[in-house]
Formats: structure tokens, C-alpha cells, sequence
């Protein structure tokens, strides 16, 4: 339930994290850096132009239209087909791949870094993310994130939701899948780890798409946990 503790017949292990606006602001964060280079664009508006073409771009990797690309490679394949919706195809190479590196460079939510810490006395963390592992390393450095172990599809070479994402989490630490825990803002990556046999937690983030983009942050009781930020998650966990 919204707002209490919860006690867990058996807790989790490993709590791993899905990352884009999960634990970091990507809309925000894209949104600063493209007004930072080009102040008259709409910097709102082109963030989620760009993560509109994230699974669009998975999709051709995962159908063999693609072989396996990196999402930073996807990433700026994306950036180059939006620049010109915005007037900026005169962009030169250094800034597109300046730009495309603010993917790298995407601030944290209030809350995460002291609520990873509070989680991490107790669990072992993980990220499982769709970013590649250069891509969660420097941001992980940047914003002081303090993963145990950063696992990414490009671990597994498939894009999360399929099974051998979640599955390889439980396998690299060799534990059941039921001691795993996904922690993630998206019901449909929580759905998909629960079919793995996996626990999860769905953290309100109400600001992942910007002011007037709401999300529907209605607890689903398939989940786990429901919690408010990662504070609160860590409340419900006994840290």
C-alpha cells in the first residue's frame, strides 16, 4: 500500500534497479543540456522526442532488423533523425556527439543517492538497465551512484523485457530469482520481471516526462512494494 511499510515473508538479496527515470532525471536533464547548447530550442520538447525513439530503435535490434547495437549508438541514430524537427541539422559533429553523451551526464533524482546508500548497507545493488555498461559507469561516477555491480543488456546482449535480462541477474549472483528484486518506475518492466519469477517495487516518479506530463502512479498490487522515492522503499525494507 501507498505510504506503509511493508513486511516481506522472504526479502530479496539483490535489489536491482532499472535506471532512466528511475533513478535519474532524464527528461530534465536532456532538457538542461539542450538549452545549454541552443537556448531557442525547447528543451522540454526534445527530450521526449529523443526518448521517444528509444524503443522504436530497440525494436529493429530485437526483430534482426539490427545487429546488436549499443544504445549509445541508438541513441545518437535517434538524435540525428529529431535535429532537424527542431531546426538544428546544422549541428556539427562535435556538438551531436558532445549532446549525445548527456546520456551520460543525467542528474539523479533527489532522493536516489541517499536512498541507494541506506539500501546498500543491507542489499547487494545492481543496475539492469538498457544503457550500455560505459554509458552506466560514467554516470554512476558523475552523480556518486554506489552500485555493488553494474549489469546492463549489453551484459546479456538482449534488451530488457526479455527473460534472459531478469534471469541473468539471479544467475550472476547465483541466487533464485525470487531473492532478486527489480526497482523500476515502469509497470511494464515490473511486469516482465515478474514473470521471471522475480520481486518488484515500483517507485513513483511523478516528474519522469516533465511539468504536465503526469504518470499514472496508481499502486498495481502484483508489485511487491509501492513506494513513494527511494527513501521510502528503503523504509519499507527494514534500512
Amino acid at each position: 500500500m501507498r505510504g506503509v511499510s511493508t513486511t516481506l515473508s522472504h526479502a530479496p538479496r539483490v535489489l536491482a534497479f532499472d535506471i532512466f527515470g528511475t533513478v535519474v532525471d532524464w527528461h530534465g536533464s536532456i532538457a538542461r543540456e539542450v538549452q545549454a547548447l541552443r537556448p531557442g530550442v525547447d528543451g522540454a520538447a526534445f527530450a521526449r522526442a529523443w526518448r521517444a525513439g528509444y524503443r522504436p530503435a530497440m525494436a529493429r535490434v530485437m526483430s534482426g532488423e539490427l545487429g546488436w547495437t549499443l544504445i549509445d549508438d541508438l541513441h545518437r541514430m535517434i538524435l540525428d533523425q529529431i535535429l532537424p524537427q527542431f531546426g538544428l541539422q546544422d549541428m556539427g559533429e562535435d556538438e551531436r556527439r558532445h549532446l549525445n553523451k548527456a546520456w551520460h551526464r543525467l542528474d539523479p533524482w533527489p532522493d536516489t543517492v541517499a536512498g541507494l546508500t541506506r539500501l546498500k548497507a543491507k542489499f547487494t545493488l545492481c543496475t539492469l538497465s538498457n544503457g550500455n555498461l560505459g554509458l552506466l559507469t560514467n554516470m554512476a561516477k558523475r552523480a556518486g551512484l554506489p552500485w555493488d555491480c553494474i549489469l546492463s543488456a549489453e551484459v546479456f546482449r538482449a534488451y530488457k523485457p526479455d527473460p534472459a535480462t531478469y534471469l541473468g541477474v539471479a544467475r550472476v549472483f547465483d541466487v533464485p530469482p525470487a531473492q532478486v528484486m527489480l526497482v523500476a518506475t515502469h509497470q511494464d518492466d515490473l511486469a516482465a520481471a515478474r514473470a521471471c519469477g522475480l520481486q518488484t517495487a515500483y517507485v513513483e516518479r511523478p516528474m519522469e516526462f516533465g511539468g504536465g506530463h503526469g504518470k499514472d502512479d496508481t499502486p498495481n498490487p502484483a508489485n511487491t512494494l509501492h513506494a513513494r522515492d527511494l527513501l521510502q522503499l528503503a523504509q519499507q525494507l527494514g534500512c
